[in-house]
């Protein structure tokens, strides 16, 4: 910090439902910080605590230093924080350590999980005007080669960001609907990809607000176009080993991979509430536009929920299974948590992978997917909530503190979006009842 000459530390951490939190301090506090931790009332975030045991310490984690390239005025740096109670144990609510206690359950079976999320977010044109629909910056399509538009230089500028803060960025072009784009990030562990996530989204907004633009995340903010996803390839290794590959298999997948993703397909359903935590989720998960509504897998077929790529089938190393569903505005520690758990059910109770599901899965009649044994993914957030709850790998992988305040206030969201009347009602049955 003195060699960079930074002026202030932000210490940021998750609160349940996905959101950013920060505190500022001036580097003579650090070494304070480290050691004892910064104080604050947990009871005022999101699921955190109550308010007779509100007292929780931020610790900031010293190996996610970086410079936030956006503050020029005065060299500011960034640390995530593990978040811990007053007897220095970690606090059950923190996002980061529901995350860190599915990776120690992997490594106690010999595995390191490695994530590539594919994010997908739209840009608008400022301002959003409530009410009214929004209007996308461009009207470009998939991969759509355009000439120094406002999106092309804007990906720039958040790759340029996302480099220059240690954070590797395979790919980025423009996506199926007007105003999408797409960011792909290098692998990672997936602790370090969650908090590479959240870093994204901060950057991402950060470059869109000095452009007048407006950058959202939201699922589905159009009827007649896609949706925005977060496709997340996984992988498991043991040392520099791929344990998902086997080069004698027709899909190059091993026996562990071939279980892993039968977990997936087992607790799908449970664990959509947290993979897509939004009422407007499920107006993206309704089948088309690459978003999955069946439980199913496949290889080239784009409308299964879990794909297994063969861009390199014969590169031991890029073995990987795909999982479609996931939002990008997703918590991204709880979701990559419950990934992880029910792909290791699916090793310890060595689950058969059902058939490799051929057709367009969209396309297929109830009737056509019932004989095939292809259900359908929640069709709301209360379908969702339903069968969350009464899942006990859910409840094992969030801890009973997290579990229950997520169900409370998922509930409660649903039940306000009940009570909304539509536009498309007005416009429906107004007229004619």
């Amino acid at each position: 910090m003195e060699e960079r000459n930074v002026r202030f530390i932000r210490l940021w951490f998750t609160d349940v439902q996905g959101f950013l939190k920060s505190v500022a301090m001036a580097p003579a506090e650090l070494e304070g910080a480290f050691a004892e931790g910064t104080g604050f009332d947990g009871s005022s975030i999101e699921g955190y605590a109550r308010v007779y045991e509100a007292d929780m310490i931020a610790r900031p984690d010293p190996s996610t230093f970086q410079l936030l390239p956006w503050r020029t005025q005065a060299n500011t740096a960034r640390m995530l924080c593990d978040i811990k109670l007053p007897d220095g144990s970690p606090a059950p609510a923190d996002p980061r350590h529901v995350l860190k206690r599915a990776l120690n359950k992997a490594a106690d079976m010999g595995f390191t999980f490695y994530c590539h999320p594919e994010i997908e977010f739209f840009l608008f044109k400022a301002p959003l005007v409530p009410g009214e629909p929004p209007v996308p910056l461009d009207t470009a399509g998939y991969f759509d080669h355009t000439t120094m538009d406002d999106g092309t230089d804007f990906r720039r500028d958040a790759v340029m960001m996302l480099e220059e803060m240690g954070i590797s960025v395979e790919f980025s072009h423009h996506e199926s609907a007007p105003g999408q784009h797409e960011i792909d990030l290098r692998y990672a562990d997936a602790l370090s990809m969650a908090d590479n996530i959240m870093t994204f989204r901060v950057v991402v907004r950060e470059i869109a607000a000095s452009q007048n633009i407006v950058a959202s995340f939201m699922p589905k903010p159009f009827t007649d176009a896609p949706g925005s996803g977060m496709h997340t390839h996984m992988s498991l290794f043991e040392g520099d080993h791929n344990v998902f590959y086997d080069a004698s298999d027709e899909v190059r997948l091993s026996k562990i991979g071939r279980q892993f993703v039968a977990g997936l397909l087992t607790h799908a359903r449970e664990i959509t509430a947290v993979t897509n935590q939004w009422v407007n989720s499920y107006k993206r998960l309704t089948g088309g536009g690459e978003a999955p509504a069946y439980v199913c897998w496949g290889r080239n077929n784009r409308s299964a929920l879990v794909r297994v790529p063969l861009f390199k089938p014969n590169k031991s190393s890029s073995a990987r299974v795909e999982y479609r569903a996931i939002d990008s505005a997703c918590n991204p520690y709880l979701a990559y948590a419950l990934l992880l758990n029910a792909g290791l059910d699916g090793i310890t109770r060595e689950l058969e992978l059902p058939e490799e599901a051929e057709d367009d899965v969209w396309a297929l009649t109830e009737r056509e997917r019932k004989a095939l044994g292809i259900n359908s993914l929640p069709r709301s957030l209360g379908a969702a909530i339903a069968a969350m709850e009464s899942s006990e790998l859910v409840a094992d992988t969030l801890g009973e503190h997290v579990f229950e305040y997520f169900l409370r206030n998922k509930r409660a969201e649903f039940e306000e979006y009940r009570r909304q009347v539509t536009p498309f009602e007005l416009r429906e049955h107004l007229p004619s009842l």
